[in-house]
């Protein structure tokens, strides 16, 4: 069986992303960058999908500039078998990346697909299920836990109300939530590993899929800043305040 694994390439979690000073988007020309969080966790559950005998292969893939290679390194130290570039420069939308998603689905025949369930730049959570809806098959998102089973997968997702256990035939998509698995520590031999591994670059031309977006960015700002706090001298105050805002409101 063969697992295909979409990753993306965002602004680590660790940095504090500022707006422009015109507003017109974020401010990442020098932040660092990293493997989207979840998609990592997808990346892990190929991979040990594959040392349980269950997968035969994991391809790992991505869109971007060149330098998204970072991303696609780091999904092959930590055990993919390969990986492919969709390479653009122009930025995709949800849409553009589950259609991009789709034809490498179609050159690459997988049965099992997984990506993670958002990605932390932009949170949409859309790409799985656009993609699941392209491809015309069964979709599971924010998995917690899959068995793979012959022709099926059985899925645990986190619902609002608890958890939902889902039978799916394959070849299906999951979207990957963080309590799915705790991605192992990446060590030095198997990073000089991942860069003899291979990688392949498409044009995103060559794929006949176009950049344009259904969404455009009219104005990124940051949230106004809190009002400094105020130390209440006791419990008379506290009810003061209290009644005054209720007045207010």
């Amino acid at each position: 069986m063969k697992v295909l694994v979409g990753v993306k390439r965002v602004v680590d979690h660790n940095v504090r992303v500022r707006a422009k000073a015109d507003g017109s988007g974020a401010d990442i020309a020098s932040a660092k960058m990293s493997i989207n969080p979840f998609d990592e966790h997808a990346v892990e559950e190929a991979v040990r999908l594959r040392e349980a005998g269950i997968a035969t292969e994991v391809v790992v893939v991505t869109t971007g500039a060149a330098n998204a290679q970072d991303v696609l390194r780091h999904a092959l130290a930590l055990g993919a078998d390969r990986a492919i570039l969709v390479e653009t420069a122009d930025h995709l939308g949800s849409l553009a990346n589950a259609k991009v998603l789709r034809e490498i689905v179609k050159r690459e025949a997988p049965q099992l697909i997984l990506i993670g369930k958002q990605a932390i730049d932009d949170d949409a959570a859309e790409v799985g299920q656009m993609l699941a809806a392209l491809l015309n098959v069964g979709q599971a998102t924010f998995a917690s836990t899959i068995k793979v089973t012959n022709d099926k997968v059985e899925v645990t997702r986190e619902i609002d109300g608890g958890q939902e256990i889902l039978e799916l035939n394959l070849p299906a998509v999951i979207t990957a939530d963080l309590r799915l698995n705790d991605p192992r520590y990446i060590k030095l031999p198997n990073l000089m590993m991942a860069k003899k591994k291979p990688l392949e670059t498409i044009a995103l031309v060559d794929l006949n899929v176009g950049p344009s977006n259904k969404v455009s960015t009219i104005n990124v700002s940051e949230p106004p800043a809190r009002a400094a706090g105020k130390m209440l001298s006791g419990v008379e105050e506290l009810i003061e305040v209290l009644q005054a805002q209720v007045k207010v409101n």
